[in-house]
């Protein structure tokens, strides 16, 4: 399957790993001249924690989290670097081939993404996809250690790929063996930070539904790490809601933290018959979080009429002290109590 790709997107999507595995990818895209941009950017991500940064303005790429730069290793950052200036010329390379082949001017890009990815019981997968001007161009199948073409127009390129038998030894070199070696360094010498839990925080906010007379009542989990959770409505303590409930996407706090929302939409009539929770279940909590809705308008109704008969019979207590007073009547308000 190709994975469509953006300019931007290729720069800024962050890998959401099933549970119990650990993936390894970068991200790269190269752009063609007068832009003012670099002409190669990449970054290098583990599990979801960015780890490395180069672009073509710079002499070598940089480390980014301290616990690789303290303890993974000279002999292990000097192949990954070699790797990176390898990517670098050959994106250059297909950009600059992709543009001759098509007779093609003005600004284009030529995107790559790849990576591994390690399952706890051993199973391993790799991939390589590449794209140009933002669509599907052509992927590196490890399997079969064949190019596929995911248009006609890029045919001729699986050709040229496929006849350097030099480049189709390094591309298996590296994402048959040499990705998986770097994953479990990072995960060996990076646990402490890769494998931390942090606890996620609750908050329910309601408001007005803007379509109908009901109540949206947003759910909003965050500070919550590893980037895996389940957040789901619940209705009457057992009741699974999928229809009225809108889920938005895990996305990043800046913090190395994460977020979620998903909002309710309950009407005036289910408030009075029904409960709701917002229950949530993550990998740093020992059971499921429960966080019950109590809507505003379950105030209890007889009360809330008291206060009214109250405040309306002070208004009136009000009225006829002040027509006294203006008739003339300078009377005191109270009765003196006997001494």
């Amino acid at each position: 399957m190709m994975i469509p790709m953006t300019v931007l997107g290729i720069l800024c999507w962050v890998h959401a790993a099933a549970a119990g595995t650990h993936s390894l990818l970068f991200f790269g895209v190269a752009t063609s001249e007068g832009t003012g941009f670099p002409e190669y950017v990449t970054v290098d991500m583990v599990d979801d924690v960015q780890y490395s940064y180069y672009d073509s303005t710079m002499e070598n790429p940089i480390l980014k989290p301290d616990w690789m730069n303290k303890t993974i290793g000279l002999e292990f950052w000097e192949k990954r670097k070699g790797y990176i200036h390898y990517a670098h010329r050959m994106i250059k390379w297909s950009l600059n081939n992709t543009i001759q082949h098509f007779n093609h001017t003005g600004v284009h890009t030529y995107q790559h993404t790849g990576g591994c990815e390690l399952d706890d019981d051993g199973t391993k997968r790799a991939y390589l996809y590449h794209a140009y001007d933002g669509k599907d161009f052509i992927s590196f199948d490890v399997k079969t250690k064949t190019w596929v073409a995911a248009v006609p127009q890029a045919v001729f390129n699986k050709h040229k790929r496929e006849a350097d038998t030099a480049l189709q030894q390094t591309h298996l070199d590296y994402y048959q063996r040499d990705c998986f070696q770097v994953l479990e360094g990072c995960i060996q010498y990076g646990m402490e930070t890769l494998l931390r839990k942090v606890r996620p925080e609750v908050m329910l906010i309601p408001r007005k539904a803007l379509k109908s007379a009901g109540t949206d009542v947003l759910c909003h989990v965050t500070g919550f790490y590893p980037r895996e959770v389940e957040v789901n409505w619940v209705r009457d303590g057992e009741h699974l809601l999928e229809e009225g409930v809108w889920s938005g996407e895990v996305l990043p706090n800046g913090d190395r933290t994460y977020q979620l929302r998903k909002i309710l939409t309950v009407s005036p009539e289910d408030q009075e018959k029904h409960s709701y929770s917002c229950q949530v279940d993550h990998a740093s909590l020992d059971e499921k979080m429960d966080v019950k809705w109590v809507p505003e308008a379950g105030l209890n109704k007889g009360l809330v009429a008291g206060v009214i008969i109250a405040v309306m019979a002070l208004i009136t207590t009000g009225i006829v002290i002040w027509k006294k007073r203006t008739a003339g009547d300078q009377r005191p308000l109270y009765t003196p109590a006997q001494r």
